[in-house]
């Protein structure tokens, strides 16, 4: 059985990939700064192992490793919030602990090390203005980040990077940008990470705009994970992904509303017609044979009108859960 470690696994994201980790076969370390109350590990998948760690000090991380012996460790702890702390404890946090964890997981033996970033490396909605040089955005869209948390996130591609040059073929690295992260409760109803619902965001585009209408069911992370983890020998060491739902979180197209939030995007945005997004996935689509199962059509049963459940869901390999 493969051993993974998920730090961060306490987080909004990290217990949803900590759980489908689980559910699909593999043995998980879940690692967070403090241990989840004792009634949450109690009714964890009895294939999850608990710890708590300080991620930003090398000489505790690398105990951490030594001692749960992971074959694979994906990489989601971090400042998960844009401006939700200063901005220097922002860099200096996500980057300590991005360089921290490669480095102690490769030094444990680790085979497979997988670093969480964020399509903010883009730089969008800057208020300085900001045009990309094509839709959809791409793994090859320039990263131009303006504010620490972007930055920290450009930086831990750089690190996996760096440790894939250093290391070569003998430990496998890469990195992954998930859009705005919706887990299966806040299809019910509660709270998304910017304290809004998701039919509010639906409702008024201002909501979803400064994200430009991305999003992914946190479920679907998961099984991208899973593809990533059985074919990163077959990738380049180091690469990128975009990971994202197959449509956009709008009830009109694209072409329409991008132009009314980035100002200069008209001829840019005109190709994202239909339910089309701005952020390909294209390249985890071929790579890895991976498609997201889940849409906000598909969850989110808010009157007669939607799709039907699974009308939209996705047919490949890692994108079977019809929800």
């Amino acid at each position: 059985m493969t051993r993974v470690m998920v730090t961060g696994g306490s987080g909004r994201l990290g217990r949803s990939v900590v759980g489908g980790l689980a559910e699909a076969g593999y043995e998980v370390v879940s690692v967070d700064r403090a241990l989840p109350p004792e009634e949450q590990r109690a009714a964890a998948h009895r294939a999850v192992e608990h710890r708590s760690a300080e991620l930003t000090d090398p000489q505790a991380t690398l105990a951490l490793m030594r001692a749960a012996r992971p074959d694979a460790v994906i990489n989601l702890a971090a400042i998960a919030v844009p401006f939700s702390a200063p901005e220097h404890v922002i860099l200096q946090t996500n980057a300590v602990i991005a360089h921290t964890v490669a480095d102690a997981a490769t030094e444990a033996g680790a085979r497979r090390i997988v670093m969480a970033s964020s399509p903010t490396v883009l730089g969008y909605g800057s208020p300085a203005g900001w045009l990309p040089p094509a839709f959809p955005l791409t793994e090859r869209t320039p990263p131009r980040p303006w504010h620490a948390y972007g930055l920290s996130k450009h930086v831990a591609e750089q690190v996996a990077q760096m440790f894939a040059a250093a290391r070569g073929g003998s430990v496998r690295y890469a990195s992954f940008r998930p859009c705005y992260v919706i887990a299966p409760e806040e299809w019910a109803g509660a709270p998304t990470q910017q304290g809004h619902t998701v039919r509010e965001r639906l409702d008024d585009p201002a909501l979803a705009a400064p994200a430009l209408f991305n999003y992914v069911d946190a479920r679907d992370v998961t099984t991208f994970l899973e593809a990533l983890l059985e074919r990163m020998g077959a990738t380049r060491n180091g690469d990128t992904y975009f990971v994202g739902a197959a449509d956009a979180l709008a009830r009109r197209p694209l072409a329409e509303l991008i132009p009314q939030f980035v100002p200069g995007s008209e001829a840019l945005a005109a190709g994202l017609t239909g339910t089309a997004p701005a952020f390909s996935i294209d390249k985890a689509r071929e790579e890895l044979d991976w498609e997201p199962a889940r849409t906000w059509r598909t969850e989110l049963r808010e009157d007669a009108g939607d799709p039907a459940p699974g009308q939209l869901a996705g047919t490949g390999r890692h994108g079977k859960d019809t929800a």
